[in-house]
């Protein structure tokens, strides 16, 4: 597969640029310089042409082991994998220093590099187009990002690079049919041919990197001391004894209240944006201090979403007493979130890769549960089973509210609907004793479960009457 990766200084347009290219708003944009940390990837698209692309940090003059450093790290691996630079520069500002800095550095890493010149809309970037000339890598073409300018003549610039790629002995299998953009979240889970929407979620500093990194194998993201370094939802396609895993790792989430700036805000919607269309959340808490309410917070509003959930405390290899700390952990989940009962916890060091292992098995299991389907056989005979047991109180006048039919109406999270005479009259309290003797009764902990009440109609009602209007709840 052909592979492009956007380089280039700070705040030149490359995020924009991908998002245009990709034909979706996924890589986050601000006038801020440096807004991009991690390496983005995505199926790039103009006309006929399809490609793997890259987008990447700003280029800049850094020592190794700072945060500018290890950004830097990330657009040279992106490089090492591209078959083909785009660099850009700002049309409008000119060739700069380090424009001239990175070009030089391009050269030595004989890298094939197509140069542009950004923010041309109009003629306003023309005396910086032609300035380019001297970063000696060929002649700049002038486009418009943000605008879409000068896509026509990037599309024939992209199709002879590609051209002569091939010729040279290259792939450049075309990608267009493609459902695995593993950037793309919101495509219908079927057509991406099964593959498992998994998002890593949890407050800043809890791991979520360094966990992702250590499920791939290999440093794709930033990792680092430093509080908030994710700021994009990335996702990656990884496969996991065969099957597909879309891993999309996140920003970390605090309380609404204390996100005052635009980009954090920006940061937290992408990151919750991630979490509604994945399948599977895993919440990240930090061994040390699990469970804060900003925890719960994301752990309710994860399975209010329909998604099932795992919770993994990690930095465990910083705990004296874990017996005492697993309990606690244990019981915070059991008071504060009914609606989960029994959620799988696993105990990790994504550092040292200590028990991850255990994760991607505690995944499958979840996910296989979040998608049950069970008979309506048995889910009647259960529900005989529950209402002998313990009947349902007397609804509003002293009528007996009677529970005469159940069955699945969908998976994803499981869904199921009672029929009954009285709808609006069964009690909270035995709703949630109708979830937890399901949960129970068919092994679904950690999943979420949705129950519908409808009130059964009489077909020999006549019309208008209001015992003929079919009533429904949610539980």
């Amino acid at each position: 597969m052909f592979t492009i990766a956007i380089v280039g200084r700070p705040n030149v347009g490359k995020s924009t640029l991908f998002n245009r290219l990709v034909g979706k708003r996924l890589a986050l944009v601000d006038d801020r310089p440096g807004v991009t940390r991690d390496r983005r990837e995505g199926v790039g698209r103009i006309a006929q042409l399809s490609f793997r692309l890259f987008d990447t940090a700003g280029l800049e003059d850094a020592a190794v082991g700072s945060l500018e450093g290890r950004m830097q790290q990330q657009t040279e691996r992106a490089l090492d994998e591209a078959d083909l630079a785009l660099m850009l520069i700002d049309g409008r500002a000119g060739v700069t220093p380090l424009d001239q800095y990175f070009a030089g550095w391009l050269r030595r890493r004989n890298a094939s590099v197509l140069l542009l010149a950004n923010k041309c809309e109009g003629m306003a970037g023309s005396g910086g187009q032609a300035e380019a000339w001297s970063l000696g890598l060929g002649e700049p073409l002038g486009v418009s990002a943000a605008h879409g300018e000068g896509m026509v003549a990037l599309h024939d610039a992209i199709l002879a690079a590609m051209e002569s790629y091939a010729a040279n002995g290259g792939q450049t299998d075309e990608v267009a049919s493609s459902k695995l953009d593993p950037d793309n979240w919101e495509a219908d889970v079927e057509d991406a041919v099964q593959s498992l929407q998994l998002a890593i979620l949890g407050r800043p500093n809890a791991g979520k990197s360094t966990l992702v990194n250590h499920l791939l194998g290999e440093e794709r993201q930033i990792t680092g001391p430093e509080p908030g370094l994710t700021r994009d939802a990335i996702g990656t396609a990884w496969q996991w004894k065969g099957q597909p895993v879309r891993l999309i790792d996140t920003a970390g989430l605090r309380k609404q209240a204390k996100i005052t700036e635009k980009l954090e805000k920006l940061s937290a919607d992408d990151a919750m944006r991630a979490m509604e269309y994945a399948q599977i959340v895993v919440l990240l808490v930090d061994a040390r201090t699990p469970l804060e309410r900003q925890d719960l917070a994301i752990a309710r509003r994860t399975l209010d979403e329909g998604r099932a959930l795992i919770v993994a405390a990690n930095k465990w290899d910083l705990i004296d007493d874990r017996q005492a700390a697993m309990g606690q952990l244990r019981d915070r989940l059991e008071t504060s979130l009914t609606q989960a009962r029994g959620v799988t916890v696993i105990a990790m060091s994504a550092l040292t890769g200590k028990g991850v292992d255990k994760l991607m098995p505690a995944v499958s299991k979840v996910y296989e549960r979040w998608q049950v389907r069970i008979s309506t056989a048995a889910l009647n005979r259960w529900l005989s089973d529950m209402t002998e047991s313990h009947p349902p109180p007397l609804g509003k006048h002293g009528r007996r509210i009677r529970l005469r039919y159940m069955t699945q109406a969908k998976t994803r999270p499981p869904t199921f609907v009672v029929f009954t005479n009285l709808a609006d009259d069964l009690p909270d309290s035995y709703a949630r004793y109708l979830q937890n003797g399901l949960r129970d009764h068919f092994n679904l902990p950690g999943v979420p479960l949705r129950i519908l009440l409808r009130k059964q109609v009489n077909p020999y009602a006549k019309e208008g009457q209001g015992q003929n209007r079919s009533n429904r709840r949610s539980i």
